[in-house]
């Protein structure tokens, strides 16, 4: 369908939309590096999530959701804007966002709704295109939190998780205006590095052993060299901080509670002297228990806003979406973090509840993608396509039918190449069975094909396979087809850095 014709049907499917409902409020829940296979509504074997649960079962859960650049300040700018990160202008997370660029919270306000975000924001401008805003500077800590408003610094104390559940209450019972539509984003942290978990659930899990993922012991030889040479592996690169084996910087109570928690851990950690399998078992316990009584925290922050959703009188007119900037690794190929075009990182979460327009227990397997979000609401509030978006609004799907031209492939790029982790550059097209991906530094010219089929633990590389000629061909074609697509420039890397003079000594 030539473009032109897509964005008038969307414009015209907005329009009577507008015209034959109330225009819905939207609630976005966004959590930063919650992995799909923590959340149990996605058949986690590792807890129990029921307030997301409770979304998904009450509205659709999507299987395949891809980020554009599974990395958390980029992937944010990509909702932002609903362009990719070479359009934006947001590629690395030591950039900056442009905010004067159109984001959909000012198209939004445009046609007459009210906007709002709280939480975590982590693109170092001043959020624009708000009315209200209370966000985290930075990463923000787990408990603490300063956070920068439009009348300057607030300083919080508690758990970093609560506080921003109950600035999203406040602003509900307090700031929005009755007589509009609403867009909330309320963003946490959790359950981002160093996993610090709240004072209910510190102790939670104590009593059991999560299972261990099959590749958790892997050195990923069948992948090469970019998987093998990187600083995410659970056995050699975590802190003592994120073991906490060192404690944090809390005020007395707060020490008091988490040295209660850990100390006897600790103790008991140091006088095993475990070394080899058993140490890489006992820090796979250790951050995998921390990571899910975050979640935990999380989890309950989402119960409180549907039950309020609920004693207002707001859920029958509100779309409440939950989601997550990207995926990530909880012991596959002996990893944390993300970055990676493989599966863990590739994917995120995404379920969202609208009742009587989304049919409860839906799922749907179509490839969408965070990119989709900005043009979604944008339709949903009535509010016309600008029409140089790159992705596509979600309304069709959200009600059952999914239009005959949909996607039947994505593109994904990663840059934060020198950076954190080591992860190579890559860029990758991928359906839901093959990913045909490209490692492109100075270095590290590879190409790999990965079959979900045939290696659903995407162990090997399938490219020199002889076998997959024929499969490899037509992904080049789609992946140079998609490039052009979405205007993707030839990225010759960054600027080597310009080392600093040593000052001369006086």
């Amino acid at each position: 369908m030539p473009r032109h014709l897509a964005l008038l049907l969307c414009l015209v499917a907005g329009s009577l939309f507008a015209e034959s409902a109330k225009r819905p409020n939207i609630v976005f829940i966004f959590s930063d590096d919650h992995a799909y296979q923590a959340i149990s509504a996605y058949g986690s074997k590792i807890n129990r999530t029921p307030n997301i649960d409770r979304i998904a079962n009450e509205g659709i859960l999507f299987k395949q959701c891809y980020v554009t650049n599974s990395i958390c300040g980029p992937q944010r700018a990509v909702i932002q804007t609903g362009k990719y990160s070479h359009l934006n202008g947001f590629i690395r997370n030591d950039n900056t966002f442009n905010g004067d660029q159109q984001t959909f919270p000012k198209l939004l306000q445009q046609a007459g709704y009210q906007t709002a975000v709280v939480g975590k924001w982590h693109l170092k401008s001043k959020p624009q295109g708000f009315d209200y805003f209370e966000v985290l500077k930075g990463q923000g800590p787990y408990y603490n939190p300063p956070m920068l408003t439009a009348d300057g610094t607030v300083n919080h104390t508690g758990y970093t998780t609560d506080i921003i559940s109950d600035l999203t209450l406040k602003w509900f019972k307090e700031e929005r205006d009755p007589d509009k539509p609403f867009m909330l984003m309320t963003q946490h942290k959790a359950p981002h590095r160093n996993w610090q978990p709240g004072p209910k659930y510190l102790t939670k899990y104590d009593d059991v052993t999560i299972p261990e993922p099959p590749t958790l012991f892997t050195e990923n030889e069948g992948l090469g060299s970019p998987a093998m040479n990187q600083t995410m592996t659970i056995s050699r690169h975590m802190f003592p901080k994120d073991l906490k084996l060192t404690p944090p910087r809390l005020n007395p109570e707060q020490m008091k509670a988490w040295s209660a928690a850990y100390d006897p851990k600790n103790r008991a950690f140091k006088e095993a002297k475990l070394e080899g399998k058993k140490l890489l078992q006992w820090k796979y316990q250790r951050y995998v228990k921390d990571y899910l009584r975050c979640i935990d925290s999380v989890d309950d922050a989402v119960g409180r806003v549907l039950d309020y959703l609920e004693e207002a009188g707001l859920a029958e007119n509100t779309i409440v979406i939950y989601s997550s900037d990207q995926g990530f690794y909880l012991g596959e190929h002996g990893w944390f973090d993300k970055r990676w075009a493989y599966e863990e990182s590739l994917r995120t979460p995404f379920v969202a509840r609208w009742p009587g327009i989304i049919k409860p227990g839906s799922h749907n397997s179509d490839i969408v993608s965070p990119i989709d979000f900005a043009q979604t609401f944008l339709q949903l509030a009535g509010a016309p396509d600008p029409g140089d978006m790159q992705g596509r609004s979600l309304m069709p799907l959200l009600q059952g039918s999914t239009p005959n031209d949909w996607r039947k492939t994505h593109y994904f790029h990663y840059y934060e190449f020198p950076g954190a982790h080591d992860v190579r550059r890559h860029y990758a097209v991928v359906d839901t069975r093959y990913k045909l991906i490209h490692f492109y530094e100075k270095d590290v010219d590879m190409w790999q094909l990965i079959d979900l089929k045939a290696d659903p633990l995407e162990t090997r590389n399938f490219y020199n396979n002889p076998e997959y000629a024929t499969v490899r061909a037509k992904l080049h074609q789609e992946l140079d087809r998609l490039r052009t697509e979405f205007e993707v420039p030839h990225d010759p890397g960054p600027e080597p850095k310009k080392k600093k003079a040593k000052k001369k000594p006086a």
